[in-house]
């Protein structure tokens, strides 16, 4: 396990990506600062009070898995848990859960103090400090000068942030909240490549003005399965959100006063994602649908607070009001804030390398919506691996995870590859080896992994060792366990009478037999924990598939393990285009199998680099 007590690391920002980036440098023994405006608002959620969903659940999973620190914080806060698409394959099902606001920024928090080698430190980053190339501290708005060997920034939506509401401007980070602006100006006075993307927030409503019983519910699961497998069992209680939907005359007030949106006015440059679009953008885009769901989705227990997740917008207050007040269940609802849209500076990701360390200055590493990222769950993985990084900054090691291991490594690679034209959000549709990058089986793949690296702490690697074993006992249990046909006909499975004899998973794969019907005749199915269970059901749906993934996979890492050096000449190289060239000289992927996803490379292109890689001495 690597140890680097001699290094100082200092984090900028304390939001998601913040939180993860300076608990995974204090876990790998750096000695870390977390600096941020206001310590009472770290873990802080600034938009949607949930964590998780298709694809970022299985983020959240993996964050885990490395020892981090938000799925441990949801469980201690989540007051609806769901597994979404649970009745569709192993490898597209997604934890979800609605989190209380307050609940979770105090788990947060708590975790954040426990956590031995951080230090919290209240002020705003005005500058970075610079010595011979490198970055090695920053410069607080008061003055002060605190240096370190690698900076994380985890600036969210504070870059320059601007909040847009119809006609009204306002500079802030977050609602009430000032922006960063001086480190915005540093970043861009360094040179980098960088651009202005949005998002959006929906009006907060008071509960108690809301109809409920005109409108659906949507109960928790029954059975709250935990994100955390440090978690025992869900304590929190568990509450029903509401669902309602837009009408023809919301839609008209809304088409009635785009002009006085600024996403439609013209003061708005930044992109927005498309993926949760506004309620102006889903109005205009969308003309031909009579409706759109919203989902009621309280704050916490004790918060009056609600949350109508699908309505997210820029339009002024009256209009607001307006809209609100034309849906279903909410013709009396009090508007407590309204909703806003906030515009803010990034930094074209293709600067970074995979350790999220700014090519151009040594020691600076970025996380987060920096990168031109929206969610929580994205901003909270690439903080973990940015400070594991910063950590290790120096020592000539470094810490990845590859897109065959991870979404986390899908997120990276798309990010420092491809770049983003908006924000980047995760899909299961992302990862092509989905089937084995499941949510179930995010600790297999990777706890060793950050064992090896030192990001995950002692209990938990003792934990894992445990479960690992057990799992592993029971997975080989269901491979050799062999039955002949009589015998399988004998606890009530038929099958083909071919005298084959087929193994429990065998059993289990076929579309009429599950763990219910073999638990009455094998003790070691019974007695198996709802993990290993559910392991077990993904491994028999995708048995022949996971072979078939597997090969891919090899084949994928024969592909990269063909490194490009940081100076390779592309422009050397006859026959591609200057464009491509472009795009090469920018991205300047470390290998061959991250040069093949560069956007508009080619079969031709790739076959002319590999043959001028094989020319070069130790590189093939």
């Amino acid at each position: 396990m690597k140890h680097v007590p001699d290094k100082r690391v200092l984090v900028v920002g304390g939001g998601h990506a913040g939180c993860e980036a300076a608990a995974a440098a204090a876990r790998m023994g750096a000695d870390t600062l977390l600096v941020t405006h206001r310590a009472d608002t770290i873990g802080e959620m600034s938009c949607n009070p949930a964590i998780g969903g298709v694809g970022k659940g299985h983020l959240v999973r993996e964050i885990d898995a490395l020892d981090g620190l938000m799925a441990r914080a949801i469980d201690q806060a989540g007051i609806q848990f769901r597994m979404l698409n649970a009745s569709k394959g192993p490898a597209v099902r997604g934890p979800r859960s609605q989190a209380d606001r307050k609940l979770y920024r105090q788990a947060m928090q708590s975790l954040i103090k426990a956590q031995e080698h951080l230090t919290v430190v209240e002020g705003g980053v005005e500058d970075i400090i610079v010595k011979e190339g490198r970055c090695c501290g920053v410069l607080l708005a008061s003055g002060e000068h605190i240096e370190a060997d690698a900076v994380v920034v985890t600036t969210g939506t504070f870059l320059r942030g601007m909040i847009h509401r119809g006609e009204e401007r306002t500079p802030a980070g977050r609602l009430g909240e000032s922006p960063s602006v001086g480190l915005g100006d540093r970043l861009e006075g360094l040179g980098l490549p960088m651009g202005r993307l949005k998002t959006g927030t929906p009006p907060r409503l008071a509960s108690s003005t809301i109809d409920w019983d005109r409108l659906e519910t949507q109960e928790a699961d029954s059975q709250p399965v935990p994100f955390s497998f440090l978690t025992a069992s869900i304590q929190v209680p568990q509450i029903a959100c509401g669902i309602t939907h837009t009408n023809a005359s919301t839609h008209q007030i809304i088409q009635e006063n785009l002009h006085r949106t600024a996403t439609y006015s013209g003061a708005l440059s930044g992109k927005g994602p498309r993926y949760c679009p506004s309620i102006e953008d889903k109005v205009v885009r969308f003309a031909d649908k009579p409706s759109h769901q919203i989902f009621l989705e309280p704050e916490g227990l004790d918060d009056d607070k609600v949350y109508p997740n699908g309505i997210s917008n820029a339009l002024p207050t009256d209009v607001q009001q307006s809209f609100v007040h034309s849906i279903v269940g909410l013709e009396q609802a009090v508007l407590v804030e309204p909703g806003y849209a906030i515009e803010y500076d990034y930094v074209d990701p293709r600067a970074l390398t995979r350790e999220l360390e700014l090519r151009a200055m040594p020691g600076l590493f970025l996380a987060g919506q920096i990168n031109g990222t929206t969610g929580y769950e994205e901003a909270a993985a690439q903080g973990l691996v940015a400070g594991a990084n910063a950590a290790l900054s120096g020592s000539g090691e470094g810490f990845s995870v590859d897109r065959s291991e991870g979404y986390i490594g899908v997120l990276i690679d798309d990010l420092v590859t491809l770049g983003v034209s908006e924000p980047y959000r995760m899909f299961t549709s992302r990862a092509e080896y989905r089937l084995s990058l499941r949510a179930d089986n995010a600790d297999d793949r990777l706890t060793q992994k950050g064992i090896d690296a030192g990001v995950v702490g002692e209990e938990r690697a003792a934990l894992f060792h445990v479960k690992h074993s057990n799992w592993q006992k029971l997975l080989s249990w269901s491979r050799e366990t062999k039955l002949t046909p009589p015998q399988a006909e004998t606890i009530g499975i038929r099958v083909k009478q071919d005298g084959r004899r087929r193994s429990v998973l065998d059993l289990l794969s076929l579309p009429d037999v599950g763990l219910q019907e073999l638990d009455k005749h094998f003790e070691s199915l019974a007695r198996a924990s709802t993990d290993e269970r559910a392991k077990l059901e993904a491994e028999a749906t995708y048995a022949g598939f996971i072979d078939r993934q597997t090969a891919d996979i090899q084949a994928y890492r024969q592909e990269s393990a063909m490194k490009i050096p940081a100076d390779f000449p592309f422009e050397a190289i006859n026959g591609l285009s200057s464009e491509l060239i472009e795009r090469l000289k920018k991205t300047r992927p470390t290998d061959l199998g991250q040069a093949a996803r560069v956007e508009g490379i080619t079969p031709a292109a790739l076959s002319l680099l590999l043959v001028h890689l094989k020319k070069l001495p130790r590189v093939a």
